[in-house]
């Protein structure tokens, strides 16, 4: 974990509420691995107290790219910073996906809804590296929402893509257009981030396909690193239920540690 108190803002795009930000970062983008965070300090007053979590979006030599939606005062602030501005990030932190060189060879599905695409871009570039053969499926509820697809189709990923309203690609959710693609893909194991809800439905899709799945989640955090256990979750221990603090453990857990609502199911 590094603390960079003036890290340089090199590049920023916008799409609505959507905002692409890259900063120069070499001691963090060294380490970074693919599902893991920064904290973001989102103005220089004490208003917000708190840093933001923001997920590592990708990492090209000495430089770092995140990508979050401006959804509350934090993340706004955050979305007004332009070139030439400077971030106070801490990271990386959490642990992220497990990149293991059992992948090689392997086909893997890639699941994002609205702004949880933001980890797996970097996770899909590991992938290829890594040898294995990742689909993503990419899904919002309008075509706004949606607007890292030119980004994957560039760099010819295998990208599928969604929205509620049918505005661009498969009419309906995210999840609707993965369970009706396992009639004719069988992925060795799914990755996915996005909104509780999508997540619960695929995780129970894995469970009834007996699919091996890695789930990155979203909390809300104090510190980032384990001290103030403000982002706590049940979760499933060896067949006991323990409260985990997402920031330390995760924000990755395997889809058979992570107790989802009933009403989400």
């Amino acid at each position: 974990m590094h603390k960079e108190p003036k890290a340089p803002i090199i590049h920023k795009k916008t799409w609505g509420d959507y905002c692409l930000l890259g900063f120069q970062a070499e001691r963090l983008a060294a380490e970074a691995q693919p599902g893991q965070f920064i904290m973001a300090r989102p103005s220089d007053s004490l208003h917000p107290l708190l840093r933001r979590p923001i997920s590592i979006h990708s990492v090209l030599d000495d430089s770092i790219e995140i990508y979050f939606q401006q959804t509350g005062i934090g993340t706004t602030l955050l979305g007004q910073k332009e070139k030439g501005d400077f971030l106070d990030i801490i990271g990386p932190l959490g642990k992220g996906f497990h990149l293991e060189s059992s992948l090689q060879g392997k086909s893997v599905a890639i699941i994002g809804g609205g702004r949880g695409i933001a980890p797996l871009y970097f996770l899909a570039h590991r992938m290829r590296n890594l040898g294995a053969f990742p689909r993503i499926y990419y899904g919002g509820r309008t075509i706004n929402d949606i607007p890292l697809r030119q980004k994957f189709e560039e760099e010819d990923f295998e990208i599928l893509l969604s929205t509620d309203d049918g505005s661009f690609g498969f009419k309906g959710l995210v999840t609707a257009l993965f369970q009706k693609s396992l009639q004719e893909f069988s992925p060795f194991r799914i990755f996915t981030c996005g909104p509780e809800a999508m997540m619960a439905k695929i995780a129970q899709i894995a469970h009834d396909k007996d699919i091996s799945s890695e789930f990155s989640l979203e909390a809300i955090m104090g510190c980032g690193f384990g001290a103030c256990w403000g982002c706590v979750r049940k979760l499933r221990k060896e067949n006991e239920e323990e409260w985990s603090k997402i920031c330390e453990e995760g924000p990755v857990f395997q889809g058979d540690q992570i107790i989802w609502e009933k009403e989400e199911l």
